[in-house]
């Protein structure tokens, strides 16, 4: 039986260990949290999954959340005016749901499931000299703690990387008592884009009390949204995105201004990181390897909220890879194999979000328009989310755009 060793206790990592354990490999996950302590922990994401990553999740019979989570069939994108108007304001169809489950309901859950089906679990802060004395004892060392500092082992790749510094400051708020969109009547994640000022998300999400709604800033370092540096208190934050909120996009604020109230005291996240692709491999003083995983190696700023969804593409695509090596060693070729078969199916992802964190050039803001009018091509837009890899196709070079666009 070969040993695996998985250093991190997220999306990637569990789903892993838990499709590994299935398959009877005898899988080890150290974690710097219990699943109680993840419980009643932090927030730690937006996670909003589409339905190619959420198919991932159902083929290991991981899906535990889908009577309960908030169907979201829309994505939606408003352009903000100077006069608090909005001249864009669409929702694109999705063909599949997508959903958000707060990660401290999912991580718990699968940690319990991973122990209590068997797995061993090391519950401690890990070192790098921690990874040398783990490497002589498992067959495969995968590193999937992306925001730890263990990531900080690998170097950055500087031809995937064209950003070497935070391109927004990001804050989270899981509330309760949202009052209902009046312009639809089907459930979406709402993207407001502020120009030159970042961007607001509203989704539907699945807390530990049941149902909520998400707010989600990206702000423009330096600008007014870059202003969450500081604030502890979780009500003095939700405070502060209420009035950016009803500076910035007073649409959102009115659904929000009567009896909006965070989930719970956990319910808060702001800070920053630089969009970084890795290379995947590490190789310690012992001579022993260790394999990166997903944001370990790729690390995209969530505007466009992939980090979850590449999370569960990258365990997905290691799982089949480690189970077709057989037993065969797990050496640096492999690896890199391994690590750039990860890289096709994400790639897209990089380059689209990449895109996004730019100002729009005026070929995209004529299709944000043109998506207010056909909605062929909102719902071409809104199902990008799940397959970013279409936008190749119409939504970069201004010729296929225009070509697009006259299609219609």
């Amino acid at each position: 039986m070969r040993k695996v060793l998985i250093v991190g206790a997220g999306q990637a990592g569990l789903m892993l260990a838990l499709g590994l354990q299935s398959r009877g490999y005898e899988v080890t996950v150290v974690s710097d949290r219990t699943a109680e302590e993840i419980r009643t922990g932090r927030v730690l994401s937006t996670q909003c999954m589409f339905g190619k990553a959420l198919a991932h999740e159902r083929d290991l019979g991981l899906n535990l959340w889908d009577d309960r989570a908030p169907r979201v069939d829309g994505l939606g994108v408003s352009v903000a005016g100077p006069d608090g108007s909005r001249p864009i304001d669409w929702v694109g169809h999705l063909d599949a749901p997508a959903q958000s489950v707060d990660q401290r309901v999912k991580m718990a859950a699968w940690l319990d499931l991973f122990t209590g089906r068997g797995g061993n679990l090391v519950v401690h802060p890990v070192s790098v000299s921690d990874l040398d004395w783990y490497a002589g004892r498992y067959d495969l060392v995968l590193l999937a703690a992306g925001k730890g500092p263990l990531a900080g082992m690998f170097d950055r790749d500087p031809a995937r990387s064209p950003y070497d510094k935070p391109m927004r400051s990001l804050a989270v708020a899981y509330v309760e008592g949202l009052a209902p969109r009046p312009e639809h009547d089907f459930p979406a994640v709402r993207c407001n884009l502020v120009p030159g000022v970042g961007e607001l998300f509203v989704m539907p999400a699945l807390t530990l009390s049941g149902p909520c709604d998400i707010f989600f800033f990206e702000g423009v370092p330096g600008g007014p949204l870059d202003a969450f540096q500081g604030v502890r208190e979780p009500e003095a934050h939700l405070e502060l995105t209420l009035a950016l909120m009803k500076q910035f996009v007073p649409w959102e604020y009115e659904r929000a201004a009567n009896g909006v109230q965070l989930a719970d005291e956990g319910a808060t996240l702001a800070g920053r990181y630089a969009p970084t692709v890795r290379k995947p491999v590490v190789e310690l003083a012992s001579g022993g390897l260790v394999l990166g995983v997903a944001d370990v190696v790729v690390a995209n700023d969530p505007i466009t909220g992939q980090g979850s969804n590449n999370a569960a593409k990258c365990a997905a695509g290691y799982l089949a890879a480690i189970e077709a090596r057989g037993t065969q060693p797990f050496d640096r070729a492999w690896m890199e194999q391994t690590f750039e078969d990860f890289w096709s199916v994400v790639a897209p992802v990089t380059k689209w979000t990449n895109a996004m964190l730019a100002p729009p050039p005026p070929h995209v803001l004529n299709l944000l328009g043109a998506a207010g009018q056909l909605q062929p091509v909102a719902d071409r837009f809104a199902n990008g989310f799940d397959e970013p890899a279409d936008f190749e196709s119409w939504f970069y070079a201004e010729e296929k755009a225009n070509a697009y666009l006259a299609s219609h």
